[in-house]
């Protein structure tokens, strides 16, 4: 009876991670399309916008970022990385005096660096180059933002 109950509970517990698990990768693939979506709408924008779109892109890429280290998704993780670095470049190119929302692009590149600082104090030894390059470029995007908003 005893052996009964466990593969039982051994089969629920299966039959309820499977829908998850599936849930999880289409979750992926929507996030992906979604962050397209987002890099569509920054290379439309009007020039005053694109440096927070570009802002709020690097932080979604960052978040899927550490979502895919943690599933153990190295190669599609580091790819996301190597696109923030890009994106991070556009940024502290493009931004001037006169850009709306720079004080909230300044917060999203500050969070993002956050995340990414602590991806990096947690990350293997292979890993930590790229990481080091990608906080370094959102770093230098973040102070010439904050440079920015307090030269208003």
């Amino acid at each position: 009876m005893r052996s009964v109950l466990m593969f039982a509970g051994f089969l629920a517990l299966s039959l309820w991670t499977v829908p998850v698990n599936a849930a999880s990768s289409s979750n992926s693939l929507g996030d992906l399309q979604a962050l397209q979506v987002l890099e569509a709408k920054a290379l439309q924008a009007q020039p005053r916008e694109q440096c927070y779109l570009y802002a709020k892109l690097v932080r979604e890429m960052t978040e899927l970022s550490l979502s895919q280290y943690k599933a153990g998704d190295v190669k599609n993780a580091t790819g996301l990385l190597e696109r923030v670095q890009q994106f991070a470049s556009i940024i502290h190119r493009t931004l001037s005096g006169n850009d709306k929302r720079i004080k909230n692009t300044e917060l999203l590149l500050r969070q993002t660096s956050f995340r990414l600082y602590e991806l990096l104090r947690s990350s293997n030894y292979q890993d930590r180059p790229l990481l080091e390059q990608t906080l370094a470029q959102v770093n230098q995007a973040d102070s010439a933002a904050m440079m920015s908003v307090f030269s208003k």
